[in-house]
């Protein structure tokens, strides 16, 4: 079985910081595109980031400039660095994998979720 467990999220004071992490575990033969989503009460979900196998990365508008996104290929980890975060930040943070297992099956995987709040 494979699957993403995601850490790191928690209660920041407007103007901090946090790191999101999400690795990926199993019987993994190749990770391709990763990326990060977020969805607020009442809305619907939202990109915040992605990035290819070949280290592209995109970014949504309301974060270019403050969120940063990477991975680590040898641990199947991608990160979320946010900085001078802001109230309207405030969401459940997903991450998301493409992959190919030993089996050769794709998948497209989703982590748990972990909260993000940004409040004083």
């Amino acid at each position: 079985q494979v699957q993403l467990v995601e850490s790191g999220g928690g209660l920041v004071q407007p103007g901090g910081s946090l790191r999101l992490s999400c690795a990926a575990s199993g019987s993994i033969f190749k990770i391709g595109n990763m990326g990060w989503y977020r969805q607020a009460p009442g809305k619907q979900r939202e990109l915040v980031a992605t990035i290819t196998s070949g280290g592209s990365t995109n970014y949504a508008d309301s974060v270019k400039g403050r969120f940063t996104i990477s991975r680590d290929n040898a641990k199947n980890t991608v990160y979320l660095q946010m900085n001078s975060l802001k109230p309207e930040d405030t969401a459940v943070y997903y991450c998301n994998s493409e992959l190919v297992a030993t089996t050769r099956s794709l998948y497209d995987l989703w982590g748990q979720g972990t909260q993000v709040t940004v409040s004083s």
